[in-house]
């Protein structure tokens, strides 16, 4: 499966579900897809001309970094995608205690009642910890087990 540049009608939608859910105005980059789910964020200084013709050759396994997943055609920003977007995020943003940022970043989900539904931003203190998407009950998470801190 080849990478695919996304257009800007492409970037464009995904821009304003960012920007209705979170308050992000602008994606510093080009999007690419990989799949039907895996959106990477590239600014780095090659073409996209050239980027074509080296997954042509070499089948690039990505370009850029992990920026977000679609789920059910809703971009779950990565751990990543939410530290660079951290200082245009504004909206839909939980914040959680030590203890519940310890358990989250051990990738447990957080049985809090948000009154909050579909993908929110968890901070503590000052960091943003990533996307989990919360439901009448509880907060889901997303933390890849590679990632997660190991709780004594």
């Amino acid at each position: 499966m080849r990478l695919k540049i996304l257009n800007t009608k492409e970037k464009k939608q995904i821009e304003n579900y960012l920007k209705k859910r979170f308050g992000i105005h602008k994606i510093p980059g080009i999007l690419l897809k990989r799949g039907e789910e895996r959106i990477f964020l590239f600014s780095g200084e090659i073409n996209l001309k050239k980027i074509i013709e080296l997954d042509e050759k070499i089948l690039l396994e990505r370009v850029g970094i992990y920026f977000a997943k679609l789920i059910n055609n809703e971009p779950k920003l990565s751990l990543e995608g939410v530290q660079i977007l951290k200082n245009q995020i504004k909206d839909n943003i939980f914040e959680i205690n030590k203890n519940q940022a310890e358990k989250w970043m051990a990738g447990q989900e957080l049985n809090i009642k948000t009154k909050k539904r579909g993908f929110i931003i968890i901070k503590y203190q000052e960091d943003l910890l990533g996307c989990g998407k919360a439901s009448e009950e509880k907060i889901t998470n997303f933390i890849p087990k590679s990632r997660r801190l190991k709780l004594k």
